[in-house]
C-alpha cells in the first residue's frame, strides 16, 4: 500500500472522530471537529498530489478517494442536519449524486474499466467542503449567512449538474 493510498485510508478514521465531536455540540468541540474536517479536506488534496508527482496512481486510490469524500461530506452533513444547521434537502440532494455516481463506478468497475472524477465532479467536492466549513464554523453575521446561503444553492447546482454530467458520459454503462 502506497503513501497516497495510506492517507486516504487514514481520512476514513478521521470521519467518526470529527461526527462524534461535532455531535457532542460544544465550543471545544466543534472547533475540534472543524480542524479535523479540514484535515481530512487538505489530506484529500495532498493524496492526489502525492499519486500524480510520483506516479502512485492506483485503481484503488481512483475508486477510494473519492468514496471517501463522499463518507466525509455525507456524515457530517447529516450531523449538521440532526444540530438543525443545515436542510435535510441539501443532504439528501449530495447522497442522491453520490449514490447513483457510485453506483455508475461499480457498474464500471465490473466492466474493468475505472471512471475517475473530472473537472466537475472536483468543483462540487470543493464547493461541498467549503459549504461544510462554513455552516460549521457557524458564525451568525449578515456575511457569512449570505456567504452560506450562496456556497448551498452554488453547491446544489453543482451537484446536479455534475451528477447528470456522469450519466450522460457513462450512459453506455447502462447498456
Amino acid at each position: 500500500m502506497n503513501l497516497p493510498n495510506k492517507i486516504t485510508l487514514t481520512r476514513i478514521f478521521l470521519i467518526p472522530i470529527c461526527v462524534f465531536l461535532l455531535l457532542i455540540n460544544s465550543v471545544t468541540t466543534n472547533i475540534i471537529s472543524v480542524l479535523i474536517f479540514v484535515l481530512a479536506c487538505l489530506t484529500d488534496a495532498l493524496d492526489g498530489y502525492i499519486a500524480r508527482k510520483n506516479n502512485l496512481v492506483t485503481d484503488f486510490g481512483k475508486f477510494m478517494d473519492p468514496l471517501v469524500d463522499k463518507l466525509l461530506i455525507i456524515s457530517v452533513a447529516i450531523a449538521l442536519v440532526e444540530l438543525k444547521k443545515i436542510s435535510c434537502w441539501v443532504v439528501i440532494l449530495i447522497a442522491w449524486r453520490e449514490l447513483i455516481v457510485t453506483g455508475f463506478r461499480l457498474i464500471a468497475a465490473k466492466k474493468n474499466t475505472v471512471i475517475a472524477a473530472n473537472i466537475l465532479g472536483k468543483i462540487k467536492t470543493v464547493l461541498q467542503m467549503l459549504m461544510i466549513i462554513i455552516i460549521m464554523l457557524g458564525f451568525q453575521n449578515n456575511f457569512m449567512h449570505m456567504l452560506k446561503n450562496l456556497l448551498i444553492v452554488m453547491t446544489a447546482f453543482f451537484t446536479l449538474w455534475s451528477g447528470f454530467d456522469y450519466i450522460y458520459i457513462n450512459r453506455q454503462l447502462l447498456k
